[in-house]
């Protein structure tokens, strides 16, 4: 799954430390978030998203395996 973290931290002028500060998680699972190292739970997805203030879709991109095989 990709992600537009790093875009919306660069909109808002956060750093990795000053996200995970605000939505409850250490700076390494947003690193590895970032990096697609590690899938969020749906749960820490929509916390990420709603401190945002955009649809959880803006911020995740789903992609389908049999999408990236073609």
């Amino acid at each position: 799954m990709r992600n537009k973290i790093k875009v919306f931290r660069a909109i808002h002028d956060l750093t990795q430390e000053n996200l995970a500060l605000l939505i409850g998680v250490n700076r390494q699972t947003i690193l590895a978030i970032e990096k697609g190292k590690y899938v969020p739970s749906l749960d820490l997805a929509f916390r990420i998203a709603r401190y945002f203030g955009v649809p959880i879709e803006e911020v995740f991109i789903y992609e389908d395996e049999e999408q990236n095989k073609s």
